[in-house]
């Protein structure tokens, strides 16, 4: 079932990251040849509008295939022979569409079961408490930075452990700033001396949409703050997932909830899309060459020189950032393999 749940979640993101492309790219005049859901041999196929719709035997990926996409070419209704702002937008529609899937769930959580809010319990003994804070205060900002759900402070405290911290809480009408410094309970984590109140509040339609744009922040910093450890060095190997670690935590999660119904289980996978489409969105985004974020680091370089690179050229370091990608996921891959296997 985990693998069908994976090969489910996996289609939909990536289908609707391609519809992105898809769409922009038909807006603004180009010729897509073929817009296929799955991959490897065609199942079946209609063409219509000048382009191929196909359904492929491997039911995960899709694909949008323009004129002109990976080769030079002038001629009508070609990707080169676009507005390089027409371009950019065809390339960032994907990370974009990503981005909204995600808020989309996201609705369809907080609808569901509602948000968790910044109001906090205060522990007795604990800097929070030492320093002023009541049971009742809600925190507006944790290190200098707005919080709206209370995972933002969680995000933050175990991101931060040990850390000392800038903390500002309103109090009815008074917003109160103070630094504390976490201490460690009995199981050696750090806190700062607060919990959430445990409940979630549901809203009206206005409220829904707004903490679902919270939610979707919440995502949209935990990818980005995670990526920045791992750049500094201070994520291992062990905890970044590949394919395999993430059917297998998908599997973890369906096997936890499957005993409350269906309903927690078709929540919690979800709340999987969420984090993944997010992910994809980001990680499509950064200026690696053979992703889209790649592409668009070279389209503004031609925005801002008034003529594109050499097409060899960028081919060229596409290309060579698609081994280096490859040889990241052989080596994402086989780490996964060894944790769970072995």
């Amino acid at each position: 079932m985990s693998i069908i749940l994976a090969l489910l979640i996996f289609s939909v993101i990536v289908i609707v990251h391609e519809l992105g492309h898809f769409l922009l790219a038909k807006h603004n005049g180009i010729t897509v040849t073929e817009f296929s859901v799955g991959m490897g041999p065609r199942l079946l196929s209609h063409e219509w509008g000048g382009t191929r719709y196909s359904l492929k035997i491997l039911p995960f990926g899709g694909s949008c295939m323009m004129v002109g996409e990976e080769e030079e070419s002038d001629e009508e209704g070609s990707f080169g022979s676009k507005s390089v702002w027409a371009r950019i937008s065809v390339v960032a529609a994907g990370p974009v569409f990503n981005f909204l899937l995600a808020f989309v769930l996201s609705v369809i959580i907080v609808a569901n079961v509602g948000y968790d809010d910044t109001v906090v319990d205060v522990t007795p003994g604990y800097p929070a408490a030492e320093a002023g804070m009541q049971d009742g205060d809600r925190i507006v900002r944790m290190g200098g930075s707005r919080t709206y759900v209370y995972r933002e402070i969680s995000l933050f405290n175990s991101l931060h452990q040990g850390q000392p911290a800038e903390v500002t809480y309103r109090r009815g009408e008074e917003e109160y700033t103070i630094k504390i410094t976490p201490v460690k309970d009995e199981s050696g984590y750090y806190r700062y001396g607060f919990e959430k109140v445990n409940v979630r509040t549901r809203g009206n339609v206005f409220t829904t949409a707004g903490y679902s744009l919270a939610e979707l922040r919440y995502w949209l910093k935990a990818t980005m703050e995670s990526l920045l450890k791992l750049v500094q060095g201070q994520v291992e190997l062990n905890d970044v997932s590949g394919p395999v670690g993430i059917v297998n935590a998908i599997g973890d999660t369906y096997e936890e909830s499957r005993t409350d119904g269906w309903y927690y289980v078709a929540l919690n996978m979800v709340i999987m899309s969420i984090l993944l489409s997010v992910n994809l969105g980001v990680m499509n985004l950064l200026p690696i060459p053979a992703l889209d974020g790649g592409r668009l680091v070279f389209l503004l370089i031609e925005a801002v020189r008034g003529k594109a690179l050499p097409q060899e050229k960028e081919s060229m370091v596409h290309f060579l950032g698609f081994v280096l990608l490859m040889g990241l996921m052989i080596v994402v891959l086989v780490n996964d393999i060894r944790q769970i296997f072995l």
